[in-house]
């Protein structure tokens, strides 16, 4: 356990930020389960749309570093090539 304020204090913050990374990682994920359960309904409107309001959630989450950028292109690039695909 933290003894030194200064260590209490950086576990309080180090818990913060995971609470906070938690819920930025559920929210990028809710937005790419959107574009599939659209793509699965076979409405491309829809899918594309949701790809649409997808792409700047998974890119703000690998400029803050939440997710490598690669990562965020491997998505992206998985969710368009199902909307083509459809």
């Amino acid at each position: 356990m933290a003894n030194s304020p200064q260590a209490r204090k950086r576990a309080r913050q180090a818990e913060k930020r995971r609470r906070h990374n938690a819920s930025m990682r559920s929210r990028m994920r809710t937005y790419i389960k959107k574009v599939f359960s659209a793509v699965e309904s076979g409405n491309r409107d829809d899918a594309e749309a949701a790809y649409r309001a997808a792409v700047p959630v998974i890119d703000k989450m690998a400029g803050k570093g939440l997710i490598h950028r690669n990562k965020a292109a491997r998505h992206k690039s998985r969710l368009n090539a199902h909307i083509r695909a459809m």
